[in-house]
């Protein structure tokens, strides 16, 4: 794919991005000054789970970028929007845990340790946010310069280990009965298969081009 076409669907991505983000910020401004109901009943909730939901959608976006593009050596360049997208995740993952810091907590320490110690969602919610962060101070040419590209991959192994926990905070944060986290739970199962298969595949179709030409 040309320069031109991937500078172009990056700017798509920053809007598709950003998109949700100005929705939220509209409503909130429509909630405060003309319509009190434009973010529902409790708009700390909806906030909450809207921040929190946008955190998990572009995390499982940004794991899936891999397997599909091994799908086909025509989606190689998919690769190029993984930083972007993942990037994007810590920028909603930022905006849940600030939710929670200033709506909930209040900006408590107190109240927030209490959480922390006695509240298994906040602190899997937590233990999320804390693996993401080093993804993103170490998501710049530099960082990957000074790491080494196979040091770098290993790290961004945390990114399945942030979604994983993610998904338990998700689970563990919504009443009993409720299944509003199956459909993401079901999603990130698959990329958990799909990566080593698709690996394997891909290795064995190598193999056999070796073979062939020796």
């Amino acid at each position: 794919m040309s320069k031109r076409w991937i500078v172009a669907l990056k700017v798509v991505a920053h809007a598709a991005c950003l998109g949700p983000v100005a929705w939220l910020v509209w409503r909130l401004w429509l909630s405060v000054t003309t319509d009190p109901g434009a973010l529902g009943p409790d708009p700390t909730h909806t906030v909450t789970f809207f921040t929190g939901r946008g955190t998990l959608r572009l995390l499982v976006i940004t794991l899936a970028v891999t397997p599909v593009r091994r799908l086909s050596p025509k989606l190689s360049w998919l690769v190029r929007f993984r930083r972007q997208l993942g990037l994007y995740a810590f920028f909603y993952a930022c905006l849940h845990l600030m939710t929670y810091v200033w709506l909930y907590a209040g900006f408590s320490w107190s109240a927030m340790v209490d959480d922390i110690s006695q509240r298994r969602f906040i602190t899997a919610g937590l233990a999320a946010w804390l693996m993401l962060l080093p993804l993103a101070a170490t998501s710049t040419t530099w960082s990957i310069r000074k790491l080494g590209g196979k040091n770098w991959n290993r790290l961004h192994w945390l990114t399945y280990c942030a979604a994983i926990t993610g998904v338990v905070h998700y689970w563990w944060g919504v009443k009993s009965g409720v299944k509003t986290p199956l459909a993401i739970t079901v999603v990130l199962a698959v990329l958990l298969v799909a990566r080593p298969l698709l690996a394997a595949r891909q290795s064995s179709e190598r193999r056999a081009q070796s073979t062939a030409r020796a």
